[in-house]
């Protein structure tokens, strides 16, 4: 007979350590708008916060604070130049942490 309790026993073990930045990302790509702005990208490109903000519903200051969450994450580089922080998608690092994923879903499971 299928138990719901004995196939959750494990559940409130400490996530690895090697999975936190993966979570991180999940979390921060959690919310449709930090989507929105990831997906206002095109391939190689470098936006600043004015940019982004021209796309988006949203003040300036809450872009600023999703990006900072983007980036604080990992999914987001970014620059200063000059006066002005240009932001671009961190492609090899959410390719790093995809492959993880698909690492621990192919011999872990």
């Amino acid at each position: 007979m299928f138990d719901y309790f004995d196939m959750n026993r494990d559940y409130s073990r400490a996530i690895p350590a090697q999975w936190q930045h993966m979570a991180r990302v999940f979390e921060a790509l959690g919310d449709e708008h930090r989507q929105r702005l990831v997906l206002s990208f095109e391939p190689g490109e470098r936006l600043n916060v004015g940019q982004l903000v021209e796309v988006s519903t949203l003040s300036r200051s809450t872009v600023s604070h999703h990006l900072k969450i983007l980036r604080e994450a990992g999914v987001l580089g970014s620059e200063k130049v000059g006066k002005e922080v240009f932001f671009w998608i961190n492609k090899a690092f959410l390719q790093e942490v995809f492959g993880d994923v698909c690492d621990y879903l192919e011999n872990a499971l």
